[in-house]
């Protein structure tokens, strides 16, 4: 039977309040559901919170302070990390707000969807004249650096029936999604590896068999590969698992390599199917999933150095990816590798559409011949692209990603005329799937114009609306901003990223303008901002050189206006080396359907044709028709249509090194944070990192030919005190003839003294009901880091357990996110909460507070069951025990 289950989202959650005791902070946080002891953070929802791909993080105001680990429960969002202001701290998801219900954005109107596009030469979507057979296999887990448990090899396989000859292959990856449920309690998922007893794996990997039976009937060989062992395990690597998904993922390519090629055991599932042709290999990743195909595209053009997550020639070629709502979180794609990004304008996960990123990152890396797409899916969620993920097709507990929160939405809200049903976004997802697999295994050139932004539709896809705009291909580069671009009139060079209202971009949500996270500045991101007044306000811009047009069919803007904006119409002028002006006709953009819970700010790509004997081309010119309005360009190329050959570029490889040393016992000591880099060229990157004070700083370093690492010093003084270890983080990003691999990196200084004991002591350990049962925490010697334990109640061996009803209600919701009634035994609940000492201090007390009633119960008792969380290992027991009044 399959069953779904309504999740009680954390932005509701305002009753939870936060269980942070008096003395542990100068002042309570400003949202409700967390705790603050010392540099643990925790953040509590009284129900499992639905699994995000673009991950739980914590904010103190503006400043990121890392990503959050979730309990295996989902309930509980637990952060190491200086913390100066409590009343700031903020629980984020793809720069949305968690912990608090934020009213909407009033004046927002949300016009009807976009009126259908006119139909392609040809429909990706039809199946082909194969029959299909599906079958499964499982092989032997493999062990993966950084993940304590074994991952899985798992796989479904779709493959055609009788087609002739080897067969291209297309791989899926999932993404991040909790990894078993109860099938006796829906309530019950879990973020475990592996699932414990009673409980089910969800079959994430099994959802998308559409696609794939779309895709086998066309002759493709399909596989569709399990990850939830690395998805159990992710919260603790440092790049939220990309290097473990591609890790993965090769390991599977490997095997086919090896079935293609008749050697090692074959799966009853593979043998039954036609051979694989490993020299056209295309890579389907969705969510985390979309990041970790990304990676193991590069992993297999420049593998990691001292690769230990996978050993073995690289036995395949990865023509394409597909990236379905993907992160990138590290803001390092391919730039040799085609791609094509699903971006749902209703995703409710990674809700700031990030992965746009993979188009707009790639410019400037390598030669920008590779064709990098992305299509803007009017009205589609993150989580409906996989049937396991959707309620009434899963078999696991399945939720609609967004999330209705206290006021309906009224563009995304479930119903709404421009939102797609379930079955609607399956059957868009697998034609575009299939259209990608068209142009970059079979280089069919017809599916183009359904990617490259020339502004066509496939009709099996109806009613979906699919806008799309690309770089590379047979484009020239003419604009893209940088900082020798010149604009006058009423344009403006404005920054994506930065903070400075001033200079920033926009305030608006928008694809394009997503912040690395961690960088403090990214210079090298900008776009040119028109805003006028009156019609005929012109906007002028001026690259540093000009550009030859000749070999150009039109010229092709990446525009966007604001959402839900009317018709805007522009005059297109180029003006040549020589000074004389080429008017080129005028293009309309219209604003997305979009509201305040949406990424709408999106460039649609427009085009108007280029006069033969143009020339060396200096300058653009926009002209606004429209009485007043902004509009933003992304950049501009001369277009022609088609593909050219792409050829990798041999790229230097970049990967920040996670580096650890003692901190050693006394004096000043000063280490470097290491960045390496391969190849021999110049290649220039951006290093993000701390400056001493904690203060974020960036800097731009190129690396001439020989050098082959960059190097951040950090200073740190040892002594014979017990700390927690402490990190300095680095974080990198290309900027040109390079390609990330690690973005994340830095030094770990590890803690070299032994920790202090801890004795417990009773203070009032029986008490009388309406009394506070308290005991006292005791450290042998003073420390340097907050020393905190984690307590929980579990049953006493014998006697009657202290139920919820015997303890202070409001202290019971802080601690547990639970109301008393109905009465329970306290072990039966989700009650959890810290012992807290500062540096400096010995000691503390902890209390549970009991209440009077009137009922008769005899002697009760309490038994909490304390571990260390820093320092580990730190456990103990303490038993209360409640007598009734006289």
């Amino acid at each position: 039977m399959r069953r779904t289950v309504a999740f009680l989202i954390p932005v509701l959650l305002a009753a939870v309040l936060p269980a942070l005791p008096a003395s542990a902070a100068p002042e309570s946080p400003s949202s409700p559901g967390w705790t603050v002891s010392g540099d643990v953070i925790r953040w509590t929802t009284s129900t499992p919170m639905p699994l995000l791909d673009a991950g739980v993080e914590f904010w103190e105001g503006d400043r990121f302070l890392g990503r959050a680990q979730e309990s295996a429960n989902l309930r509980t969002f637990t952060l190491k990390a200086a913390l100066t202001d409590p009343a700031a701290l903020q629980v984020r998801s793809a720069g949305k707000r968690l912990d608090v219900v934020q009213p909407p954005a009033a004046g927002l109107s949300v016009p009807e969807l976009p009126a259908l596009q006119p139909p392609a030469d040809v429909d990706p979507g039809t199946p082909g004249p194969y029959a299909t057979g599906t079958g499964e296999y499982a092989l032997d887990p493999i062990k993966l650096p950084e993940y304590a448990a074994p991952i899985e090899m798992e796989a479904v396989v779709v493959a055609p029936k009788g087609a002739p000859g080897k067969r291209p292959l297309v791989l899926f990856l999932h993404g991040r999604h909790f990894t078993c449920y109860s099938k006796s309690d829906p309530n019950k998922i879990l973020m475990t590896w592996p699932c414990p007893s009673g409980s089910t794996a969800v079959p994430s990997h099994k959802g998308y068999l559409k696609a794939q039976q779309l895709l086998a009937s066309q002759g493709y060989l399909t596989v569709s590969i399990s990850a939830n062992g690395v998805n159990a395990q992710d919260a603790l690597t440092a790049d939220a698992g990309a290097q473990g998904r591609s890790s993965l993922v090769r390991h599977h390519l490997a095997k086919w390599a090896d079935w293609a090629s008749g050697r090692g055991t074959v799966p009853a599932a593979v043998k039954s199917a036609p051979a694989a042709d490993m020299t056209k290999v295309l890579l389907v990743g969705h969510s985390r999933g979309g990041e970790g195909v990304n990676r193991a595209a590069t992993d297999s053009l420049t593998p990691p150095p001292g690769d230990t997550g996978f050993s073995g020639p690289v036995r395949w070629n990865i023509r394409g990816d597909v990236l379905i709502g993907p992160t990138i979180f590290g803001h390092n794609p391919a730039p040799d590798v085609p791609s094509v990004t699903f971006l749902p304008g209703c995703d409710g996960d990674v809700s700031d559409l990030q992965g746009q990123i993979f188009v707009d990152q790639t410019r400037g890396l390598s030669r920008g011949d590779a064709l990098h797409s992305a299509l803007y899916m009017v009205g589609a969620n993150h989580n409906y692209f996989n049937s396991e993920w959707t309620p009434g097709q899963a078999q696991a507990p399945a939720f609609d990603d967004f999330w209705p929160g206290q006021q309906p939405d009224p563009l995304c809200t479930p119903g709404a005329p421009t939102r797609l049903t379930a079955d609607q976004q399956q059957a868009m997802g697998a034609t575009y799937v299939a259209a990608s697999a068209r142009l970059f295994l079979g280089r069919d050139e017809s599916v183009l114009p359904l990617l490259d932004g020339s502004g066509v539709r496939a009709p099996s896809a109806d009613p979906a609306r699919v806008l799309s705009h690309a770089i590379g291909g047979d484009r020239r580069s003419f604009v893209v901003p940088d900082g020798s671009t010149q604009v006058s009139g009423s344009a403006r060079v404005c920054q994506q990223t930065s903070r400075d209202a001033a200079l920033a971009c926009s305030t608006t949500r928008s694809p394009h303008f997503v912040g690395f996270r961690g960088a403090v500045a990214q210079p090298e991101r900008l776009s040119v901002a028109l805003k006028w007044s009156a019609a005929g306000q012109t906007g002028v811009v001026t690259p540093s050189a000009p550009v030859s047009l000749n070999d150009s069919r039109d010229l092709a803007l990446r525009l966007a206006v604001p959402p839900n904006a009317a018709a805007t119409r522009f005059g297109v002028s180029v003006t040549d080396h020589s000074g004389r002006k080429h008017p080129l006709g005028s293009v309309s953009v219209t604003g997305l359907p979009g509201s305040d819970r949406t990424s709408s700010l999106w460039a649609q790509e427009v085009r108007v044709p280029l006069p033969s004997g143009v020339g060396r081309v200096a300058s653009l010119e926009l002209v606004p028709e429209s009485a007043s309005g902004e509009a933003w360009l992304i950049d501009a190329y001369g277009w022609d249509r088609g593909l050219v050959p792409v050829v990798p570029t041999r790229l230097a490889r970049v990967d920040a090194v996670v580096t650890a040393v003692d901190e050693g016992d006394s004096g000043t000591q000063t280490h470097n944070i290491v960045v390496t880099a391969t190849g021999n060229g110049t290649r220039v990157i951006r290093l993000f990192c701390n400056e001493p004070g904690n203060q974020p700083a960036t800097r731009l370093v190129t690396l001439k030919p020989g050098e082959h690492r960059a190097e951040v010093p950090v200073t740190y003084t040892g002594n014979t005190k017990w700390s927690a270890d402490v990190r300095h983080p680095v974080s990198v990003q290309a900027i040109s003839n390079a390609v990330v691999g690690s973005a994340t990196g830095g030094l770990l200084v590890r803690n070299d003294d032994p920790a202090p004991k801890v004795t417990v002591t009773p203070v009032a350990d029986s008490v009388v009901e309406g009394g506070a049962l308290k005991w006292k925490l005791t450290l042998s010697e003073p420390v340097d880091s907050p020393v905190t334990l984690s307590g929980a109640p579990v049953a006493p061996v014998s006697g009657t357990e202290l139920s919820t009803t015997d303890v202070n209600a409001e202290w019971l919701l802080r601690n547990s996110g639970e109301e008393a009634l109905p009465s329970r035994p306290l072990s039966a609940t989700q009650l959890g909460f810290y012992a807290f000492i500062r540096p400096g201090e010995t000691s503390v007390e902890f209390s549970v507070p009991t209440v009077a009633d009137s009922e008769t119960e005899g002697e009760e008792q309490v038994r909490l069951k304390f571990e260390g969380v820093s320092p580990t290992g730190t456990d103990f027991e303490v038993i209360g025990k409640v007598r009734e009044a006289a």
